[in-house]
């Protein structure tokens, strides 16, 4: 397996420790007047999502974790599980709730998202950035409303709610930052 040396870390490695794969998310380098060079970084472990803090002194070196990241398109919903398929080897990958999150808000059939995968487990699935969803329930608009920032509640076609502004009708196409779950912008009337 893979060693990565103290000069080769940075934001977004992947590594293993303890036989868990983590993914660094700070990194700092810091010389001292006297001494080693450290480097103070940041890990966030893949499977579980807790942090950890570590400071690692220059030439010593870390497992690269074996994931790996790969196009998938989500197929359809068994239950509380999600079923996506590998875009080139059409093989099925099915997600439990726990792993998929609240990836179900932003959901279509035949959306493309990309997995990671450890050990051949996905332990990581994620929508694409922007999603295009119709909203299929939304009370309307009070008058008087509209130069103002009022917002109100919306079903999209995936059952899930958003806040959206108070010119937002039933049958409108929204735009939705899966990052954030805000609302980007009315696509069509």
């Amino acid at each position: 397996m893979a060693t990565y040396n103290t000069s080769d870390f940075r934001k977004g490695l992947k590594v293993q420790i303890d036989g868990e794969p983590y993914i660094m998310t700070e990194m700092m380098f810091v010389k001292p007047g006297k001494g080693n060079a450290l480097y103070k970084c940041k890990l966030k472990n893949l499977i579980r999502g807790t942090s950890l803090d570590r400071t690692y002194k220059g030439g010593d070196s870390l497992e690269s974790a074996d994931v790996e990241t790969t196009e998938v398109q989500f197929l359809y919903r068994s239950g509380d599980d999600f079923v996506f398929m590998h875009n080139e080897s059409f093989e099925q990958y099915e997600v439990t709730s726990d792993v998929a999150g609240d990836i179900w808000k932003y959901l279509k059939d035949g959306m493309a998202c990309t997995m990671t995968l450890y050990n051949g487990n996905a332990i990581i699935v994620e929508p694409p950035n922007h999603v295009e969803l119709s909203v299929t329930e939304c009370v309307p608009g009070a008058k008087g409303d509209t130069a103002t920032n009022v917002t109100k509640p919306a079903t999209v076609e995936t059952g899930a709610e958003f806040n959206v502004p108070g010119f937002i009708k039933e049958g409108n196409v929204i735009k939705i930052d899966t990052r954030s779950g805000e609302y980007i912008e009315r696509v069509s009337n």
